[in-house]
């Protein structure tokens, strides 16, 4: 129990270092970027205000205008003293606690919405929206129970994600990469196609001509068996035949005298 107690209280020194949480925060959010999206799709601590030297911690790049790309602002943002201190509330059943720690995370909350607002969004170089990554489930719907998003949304344009409806919205844009790449290689298939019926139409014209040879020469060759050989049988009409027994003796008397000369 004494080890599990000093577990617990080095795990709340972690939690209650900003920077600590800020960089746990960051590492999550990363993770799921990671898992769903391509490297070139993304980047990370980059500048998306001009005159601005505020990096935000991650930037999907979504197509613009001229195959340009247009940054999708995120941060990580996780207020764990405020939250934990109003979980600890909730656990003692104090309405007043609860009352004074939920007044303070959502003072907290909103205020790192106006800051993702002020720092990072700045269209058209970026969307007129922002995302606010919030690392736990418990904290997001918590947030969302406050009523809190439609807020964001309208003062800051930003948009509150938990890991959950963070990955889902990764998976959605992901389709929309698909589709959008489909659609610009389309003209590429179409050019294709017009190439093959292009050939398609020549290798008609040779396959009509070819035919027309074929059948000019049974023609010609209908000519010859039919015309020639009435002719030679006319001029010997008048010999007389013999068996074919004869026939193959004479035959070959023949061509025994040719050997021989």
């Amino acid at each position: 129990m004494k080890t599990l107690a000093n577990g617990v209280g080095d795990l709340k020194k972690v939690l209650s270092n900003v920077k600590t949480r800020g960089i746990m925060g960051e590492l999550q959010l990363g993770a799921i970027i990671e898992e769903i999206l391509s490297k070139e799709q993304y980047e990370e601590n980059v500048i998306t205000k001009k005159s601005s030297q505020n990096r935000v911690e991650y930037a999907i790049k979504l197509p613009g205008d001229s195959d340009g790309s247009v940054y999708l602002p995120i941060d990580a943002k996780f207020p764990a003293d405020a939250y934990y201190q109003l979980v600890e509330a909730y656990d003692a059943g104090d309405a007043n606690a609860i009352a004074s720690c939920g007044s303070v995370l959502e003072t907290r909350i909103k205020s790192f919405a106006k800051d993702i607002h002020d720092k990072y969004i700045d269209p058209p170089n970026t969307t007129d929206f922002a995302i606010m990554f919030l690392p736990i489930e418990s904290l997001y719907a918590e947030v969302v129970r406050r009523g809190l998003v439609d807020d964001l949304q309208r003062q800051y344009k930003i948009n509150i994600a938990g890991p959950t409806t963070f990955a889902a919205l990764l998976n959605s844009l992901q389709m929309g990469f698909r589709t959008l790449a489909i659609q610009k290689r389309s003209s590429e298939v179409w050019n294709v196609l017009g190439a093959v019926k292009t050939e398609f139409s020549s290798f008609e014209t040779v396959l009509v001509n070819a035919q027309k040879r074929i059948e000019q020469t049974g023609a010609e060759l209908d000519k010859l068996v039919g015309v020639r050989t009435r002719q030679i049988n006319r001029r010997l009409r008048n010999i007389a035949e013999i068996t074919s027994d004869d026939a193959k003796i004479v035959l070959e008397t023949t061509d025994s005298e040719s050997e021989e000369e």
